[in-house]
């Protein structure tokens, strides 16, 4: 346990450089403590004691807001960083020395049944505020971009953007120019393709009006 501890503990050095000593770490890093409460809940799930593994994962969520639900499977060296709002549903899989940032939804679509959540691979990094939505697999490595909405699996090596996410760049060459900085807003796409249907009507409505006028002037 104590090693296990010491383990997690090394991994928010290496990957949070705001992180100043072991103790700070171990006493004030929400991410942390939702790691060791889970691993009881999910050891209180594996031996059939469902009441107090729901117990534990609900006293997390209130104490750090962060809900890993007790049924999900995580590996080692998970870094949830800053964590309010991280979701972490009941199959989710995931791998080891994997990175989420705050916001975060592992969650299902209401369409499946049986394994209804992501399985994400080693080393995964999972941007602030994305979605990984149903039983798809982040591929080792992956890197999912902040606000991301992913719905498809993404292959090992892969960064995915947008809305919904797709594939930008493939074992470290980019393969879509679209970038982070650069994700395309949905709405603000509806609205100008709603200026330009309009655009177009008063076009036609002007037309209309121009040979209305000319036949009541031949008239």
């Amino acid at each position: 346990m104590f090693a296990r501890l010491r383990e997690d503990i090394a991994a928010v050095r290496e990957r949070d450089p705001a992180a100043r000593s072991a103790m700070e770490i171990l006493l004030l890093y929400p991410g942390l403590r939702a790691v060791r409460m889970h691993r009881r809940a999910h050891w209180c799930i594996k031996h059939n004691l469902r009441f107090c593994a729901r117990w534990i994962s609900q006293r997390c969520v209130h104490k750090t807001g962060i809900e890993i639900h007790p049924g999900a499977a995580i590996g080692r060296r998970l870094f949830i960083d800053h964590g309010a709002g991280v979701v972490i549903g009941e199959t989710s899989e995931i791998g080891d020395d994997v990175t989420i940032y705050q916001g975060v939804t592992l969650g299902g679509t209401g369409k499946d049944t049986g394994k209804r959540h992501p399985t994400v691979g080693n080393g995964v990094m999972i941007g602030s505020g994305a979605k990984v939505l149903g039983p798809i697999k982040l591929g080792d490595n992956v890197k999912i971009a902040a606000g991301s909405v992913v719905l498809r699996d993404i292959p090992p090596n892969c960064t995915a953007v947008g809305v919904p996410a797709r594939v930008v760049k493939r074992g470290g060459l980019r393969v879509d120019p679209l970038d982070q900085t650069d994700t395309p807003d949905p709405i603000t796409q509806e609205i100008c393709q709603l200026r330009r249907r309009m655009y177009s009507l008063e076009q036609e409505v002007e037309r209309l009006r121009a040979l209305g006028q000319a036949g009541g002037a031949e008239a």
